[in-house]
C-alpha cells in the first residue's frame, strides 16, 4: 500500500515476526559490518532497519518491532511522518546546501523565529541553528563565557551533554562516555543532582540546591561562574527528575549571582514530556536552551536560542558551522512543528503518560524489582534494583531489555549504573500499539524474576 501525498509504502501499525531475531538478513549484514565498521561504534537492536512509520519499524526479514525508543527521542512525530517527508523532497528538489553562512535561506531564519517564539520566556531571544546536541552545548558555553566574561561551567552527577572534548568533560559518566578519552576542557565543575530516589529521604529541592550552592561558593566561587548547565530531567543519567523545586532555584540562584542558566532540553523538548520543553513544568525560563533530537523527525539539526543579550554578545563570525542550519533539515524541522502544533503532540505525551504510570507501578509492585517508577510525558522509566534495596541490578536490566528486544518491542537502558529501562514512544503511536508493548515488557519481567 503506498501513500497518495509521499509516494511512500506505508507499514502496518502492527508487531509481527516472521523470524527469529535476528533473521538471515540481519545476520548477513552484521557478518559485513564486522568487517568495515570499527567495533568502537555499538548498536542496540541485534536486526537491521529496511523501513519504518508511526510507531513500527520493519527489518531487512520482514520483521515488524514496536517502537518504544524513536530514535532516543527523536521520532516525536514518528517514522516517516508524511508532511515532514513531502516538506524533505520539496526542498531537496531545490537546493541541498549553500551554507548559511555564504548563501543565507529562509528555512534558517524561519526555524530560529519558531525557536524564539515556542521556548520558554516573553523576553527578546535571539538563536543559532548547528548539526548535533553536542555543538549546541558548547555553543552555550562559548556565549555565557563571552557575555560573562567569566570561565566556570558547573554542571551535575549523572549528567549527560555529549562525546566532544567539552561535551565529554560536562558528561558525568566514564565508560563508555569518556573512558580513556581525556585530558579533557577545563574549568568545569560537577556537584550533586537532585535525585529523589537516591537522595536521603525527605531532602526538598529546595534543600538539594542550597547543597549545590554551598559546593559552587566555597570550592569554585560565584563571581567566577559563568553558567550552570542542567537537563530538566537527565537523559542518559537515567530519566532523573528533580525534586520540585530544584530548578527554579537553580534558576534564581543564577540571576542573583550573574550566571548564566542553560537548559540542555536536547532530549526532553519538542512535546517530549507533554509541554514544548521540561523546563515549562516548574515555570523555569532558562537564559540559554539547547535543542536537537525531536525538533526535525531524524534530519540532524540543534538550536541554541536565548536572550539576545547574551546571543549577541559574541563577536560577528564566532558561532557557526558549514553544515548549521542545513536547508533539508530546516524543511524537516518546519514541518515537524507544525505537525505538533496542530496535533497537540504535547497533549499525546500526556495521553501516554496517563496509559503508561499505571501500567509502570503495577509491574513495580508485581514484581519487587523496580525501585522507582518516574518521568513525565513520554520520557518515562524504571529504576531496577535488587529486592527490597536500592542496589542497582544491571544484570537484570540488561536481561529484560534483550528479552523485549527478542519479542519484537525496542526499549532502551540508560543510568550512570545501567539499571534504568527508559521508554520513549513515538508521540502518534497507537494506543492498541502501546498496550502490546507493555505487555510484552510485563512478560519479559515476569520470565526473568525469581518467585
Amino acid at each position: 500500500m503506498t501513500d497518495l501525498l509521499t509516494g511512500t509504502e506505508t507499514v502496518a501499525q502492527e508487531r509481527r515476526l516472521v523470524t527469529e531475531l535476528p533473521g538471515p538478513r540481519s545476520r548477513e549484514l552484521a557478518a559485513r559490518r564486522s568487517a568495515a565498521v570499527t567495533s568502537a561504534v555499538g548498536s542496540t537492536l541485534p536486526v537491521y532497519v529496511e523501513r519504518a512509520a508511526g510507531g513500527v519499524i520493519v527489518d531487512v526479514d520482514g520483521n515488524s518491532l514496536i517502537d518504544l525508543g524513536s530514535g532516543i527521542a527523536v521520532t516525536n512525530v514518528g517514522h516517516a511522518q508524511p508532511e515532514v517527508v513531502a516538506a524533505i523532497q520539496a526542498q531537496a528538489a531545490s537546493f541541498l546546501h549553500t551554507c548559511f553562512m555564504v548563501g543565507p535561506y529562509e528555512g534558517y531564519v524561519a526555524v530560529a523565529e519558531e525557536l524564539d517564539r515556542l521556548t520558554p520566556g516573553d523576553h527578546e531571544k535571539r538563536s543559532a541553528l548547528f548539526n548535533t546536541g553536542a555543538e549546541a552545548v558548547e555553543n552555550a558555553v562559548k556565549v555565557a563565557r563571552v557575555a560573562t566574561g567569566r570561565s566556570a561551567v558547573v554542571v551535575f552527577d549523572h549528567a549527560y551533554h555529549g562525546r566532544t572534548n567539552l561535551t565529554m568533560a560536562l558528561t558525568a559518566k566514564n565508560m563508555p562516555y569518556k573512558h580513556g578519552f581525556g585530558p579533557f576542557a577545563g574549568e568545569v565543575y560537577r556537584v550533586p543532582m537532585s535525585y529523589p530516589f537516591r537522595d536521603e529521604p525527605g531532602l526538598t529541592g529546595e534543600q538539594a540546591a542550597e547543597r549545590a550552592f554551598s559546593m559552587i561558593e566555597t570550592q569554585i566561587g560565584a563571581q567566577n561562574v559563568a553558567a550552570v548547565l542542567i537537563e530538566p530531567i537527565q537523559g542518559e543519567g537515567g530519566f532523573v527528575v528533580p525534586a520540585p523545586g530544584f530548578l527554579p532555584a537553580l534558576a534564581e540562584w543564577c540571576r542573583r549571582s550573574g550566571a548564566v542558566f542553560i537548559a540542555d532540553e536536547v532530549q526532553t523538548g519538542f512535546c517530549r514530556t507533554g509541554a514544548w520543553f521540561a523546563s515549562e513544568h516548574e515555570q523555569v525560563v532558562p537564559d540559554l536552551i539547547t535543542t536537537a533530537k525531536g525538533i526535525a523527525a531524524g534530519m540532524p539539526l540543534a538550536g541554541l536560542t536565548g536572550r539576545a543579550e547574551l546571543m549577541d554578545a559574541v563577536h560577528t563570525g564566532g558561532l557557526g558551522g558549514t553544515y548549521g542550519g542545513n536547508p533539508v533539515s530546516c524543511a524537516a524541522a518546519l514541518a515537524s512543528i507544525r505537525v505538533m502544533r496542530e496535533q497537540d503532540l504535547a497533549g499525546a505525551a500526556r495521553a501516554i503518560e496517563a496509559t503508561m504510570l499505571p501500567r509502570l507501578h503495577a509491574l513495580a509492585e508485581r514484581t519487587g524489582v523496580i525501585g522507582d517508577v518516574r518521568g513525565r510525558g513520554a520520557m518515562l522509566a524504571v529504576e531496577v534494583v535488587k529486592p527490597g534495596t536500592t542496589e542497582p541490578d544491571a544484570a537484570l536490566t540488561a536481561a529484560v531489555n534483550k528479552a523485549c528486544h527478542a519479542e519484537g518491542v525496542i526499549t532502551l537502558t540508560a543510568g550512570t549504573f545501567g539499571n534504568v529501562l527508559r521508554f520513549l514512544p513515538p508521540l502518534v503511536i497507537g494506543q492498541e500499539l502501546l498496550l502490546e508493548g507493555l505487555d510484552v515488557l510485563d512478560a519479559a519481567f515476569d520470565a526473568h524474576v525469581a518467585r
